[in-house]
């Protein structure tokens, strides 16, 4: 057996970002930016009112109050054309431009009315009150989103507010997942000893929740000339090939074979020192470095392997600078049994924050890698480590998983 480092180094280490490409901002969230991004304008723009109320002159409120006489009502897209005077004020709108003249404005709810034309102001204002001033959020020149970050809403929204209706990023990646075996079947009956096929649809969501391009291979039997066949021609229009099945020591696990012969010297076929998803296979294929995954049949051994070394690939490729998930110190509410050999294992939790601001584990997930149902409310995988101590009360490394569920109890 190997380590999971060991294992993880050789997929990681010569994989380089994809292609750079042009694309629009409503078809850019989640991927990687490929350059800095500048800001060309400021923002905002003009000065302009943070609140209703009324635009005017700080002077006039100099004597701890001001009366002064409406001559005007800016609305937000539609400035005024009148120069503010002494004594005078004008109705403003959120977001509407300060008048020339006006260096202040005062708050509806502050003011008292009189009659249509007359307000009274009680107090005394400072210039500037009320006022978002030129470059207050962005200047000209400013760095808003470096290489390689990922694009989020609000990158989005700060790049369109600069007028760009386009970015650079890296491509997503195109991933084509192939499942393998006599034993699985689409039929509406099953016949005996036939299963439905768990892995393909886990892993086309979880490609698509990580923000990539999912391609839907189908299901190849147990022929090492069909699966050579599958994989030949997925190379071939896929960034990334995962399949599932077939790389442990049956006499019928095939992939890792055909992973082999697929690229001669540029393969592994082994068995991290992990639990679940010991067994896998993996190769840079052809010309173009294609990455084929060799992940093991039991769906929660597959969902584990992908966790630990498709996505990370997956995120290299994609250019984003944050490869991993979070990994925070947690403390249990449930004991952990020690693993007794000498895997490193990862058990399905459900976690939470507590009270305390501290991330919490309040139940784990029966272990065993055909559990699938079993994992369905867990949103992270504690790291359990040999000779580690898992008491309640303990602490544990927990990858969270789902950060949206990771909510207070």
């Amino acid at each position: 057996m190997i380590s999971l480092e060991t294992a993880r180094d050789f997929v990681l280490r010569d994989l380089v970002p994809l292609a750079v490409e042009e694309v629009a901002l409503d078809v850019a969230l989640g991927c990687a930016s490929a350059t800095d991004v500048v800001a060309r304008e400021m923002v905002p723009g003009f000065r302009n009112s943070s609140m209703d109320g009324f635009a005017l002159r700080a002077l006039d409120t100099s004597t701890g109050s001001g009366r002064l006489r409406v001559v005007d009502t800016v609305l937000a897209g539609r400035p005024s054309s009148r120069t503010l005077s002494a004594g005078e004020t004008m109705r403003i709108m959120t977001g509407a431009a300060l008048p020339e003249g006006a260096d202040t404005v005062c708050r509806i709810e502050d003011v008292t009315m009189v009659g249509d034309d007359l307000v009274i102001i009680p107090r005394r204002l400072d210039a500037g009150e009320c006022v978002r001033w030129p470059g207050d959020d962005v200047h000209v020149g400013q760095v808003l989103l470096t290489a390689r970050a990922e694009l989020t809403a609000p990158a989005l929204a700060v790049i369109a507010g600069q007028g760009y209706s386009t970015v650079l990023v890296h491509r997503r990646p195109v991933v084509g997942v192939l499942s393998t075996g006599d034993e699985l079947s689409a039929a509406p009956t099953l016949s005996a000893g036939q299963i439905r096929d768990t892995n393909r649809p886990l892993l086309l969501a979880l490609l698509r929740a990580s923000g990539v391009t999912p391609v839907d291979l189908g299901v190849a039997p147990d022929d090492r000339e069909e699966i050579h066949r599958h994989l030949s021609e997925a190379v071939m229009g896929c960034d990334v090939v995962v399949c599932t099945g077939g790389v442990s020591v049956g006499d019928v696990d095939h992939v890792k074979g055909v992973i082999g012969d697929l690229a001669p010297g540029r393969s592994h076929s082994v068995q991290v020192a992990i639990k679940p998803a010991k067994p896998f296979a993996f190769a840079l294929v052809g010309a173009m470095a294609t990455p084929i995954f060799g992940l093991p049949g039991n769906p929660v051994s597959t969902r584990v392997s992908f966790e630990l070394f498709v996505r990370p690939a997956l995120r290299v490729l994609g250019g984003h600078r944050l490869v991993e998930r979070p990994r925070v110190r947690a403390v249990l509410g449930c004991a952990l049994a020690t693993p007794t050999d000498e895997k490193l294992h990862f058990v399905h939790v459900t976690t939470h924050v507590g009270d305390d601001g501290r991330v919490h584990v309040s139940e784990a997930a029966r272990h065993n890698s055909h559990l699938l149902s079993a994992i369905v409310a867990s949103n992270a995988l504690a790291v359990v480590e040999p000779g580690g101590t898992y008491a309640a009360g303990d602490e544990v490394d927990v990858i969270i998983l789902e950060t949206a569920s990771l909510a207070r109890a």
